[in-house]
């Protein structure tokens, strides 16, 4: 399947019922399961993609019927294309590409998504890694790297995302980071 134009995120605090809304979600419209995982804190988390009005009518599904186990829920359409390979940690750096560090920390994984295509969409950085939730206790982290300026107006995009959605928990820019920081993206 090429890469999908929109994708959907819906965050729950039940497992149980996280895999009941996944079913829902993929039996409501023509979407590709991306993530569908337990994450920390006994949350659940579900990320499909596929075309706006597939992902917009999955997340419908899945939110209708989800009640108060709902943390939170996104729909990204046209989402960046740096999103993908940052989620699925298959990003490398080149040493020579390698400028300063942008961090934003979030209170969810579905916050840490939307924080990350705004910084892509706003400036000129790459986005190395997008971590939700795993052994962060249910935060997200976005990383991203260009340069000072680039990266200074890609966190304060996201970071803003993330206020938005009354989910920031930091936002760091490093402007001249030790190479140790970016070790196991080289």
């Amino acid at each position: 399947m090429p890469t999908p134009k929109s994708i959907g995120v819906v965050e729950l605090s039940s497992v149980g019922v996280g895999y009941k809304i996944e079913d829902e979600m993929l039996k409501a419209a023509s979407v590709e399961l991306l993530i569908a995982r337990t994450i920390c804190s006994g949350k659940y988390l579900i990320v499909v993609g596929g075309s706006v009005s597939d992902v917009e009518a999955a997340v419908a599904a899945g939110v209708q019927s989800g009640g108060e186990a709902i943390i939170d829920q996104l729909v990204i359409p046209n989402v960046h294309e740096s999103v993908f390979p940052a989620l699925g940690q298959s990003v490398t750096l080149a040493a020579d590409h390698v400028g300063a560090l942008g961090v934003v920390e979030t209170f969810s994984g579905t916050s840490a998504l939307a924080a990350a295509d705004a910084a892509a969409k706003a400036a000129n950085v790459t986005i190395f890694r997008i971590h939700v939730a795993m052994a962060l206790g249910g935060k997200g982290l976005v990383l991203m790297t260009g340069s000072v300026a680039d990266v200074r107006a890609g966190v304060q995009t996201a970071a803003d995302q993330a206020r938005r959605r009354g989910l920031l928990v930091s936002e760091i820019v490093i402007p001249r980071p030790g190479r140790e920081l970016f070790g196991e993206y080289l």
